[in-house]
């Protein structure tokens, strides 16, 4: 799951509703909807070293 900082505690929320508590969010920089396409390229960006870290298992 990718999530801004700003949704960070409703993910855990979420999670934990699931039973998911051992989901890792990736966490980008918040706000995202009012972006520019380069913007949002950047906050991608952001994300990747993360999602790596997640699927890796590291």
């Amino acid at each position: 799951m990718i999530v801004t900082a700003g949704f960070l505690h409703e993910a855990h929320v979420q999670r934990a509703a699931l039973g998911m508590e051992g989901l890792d969010p990736a966490v980008i920089t918040h706000p995202l909807s009012t972006l520019s396409d380069a913007e949002i390229e950047a906050r991608a960006r952001e994300a990747v070293p993360q999602i790596k870290r997640i699927l890796l298992g590291q």
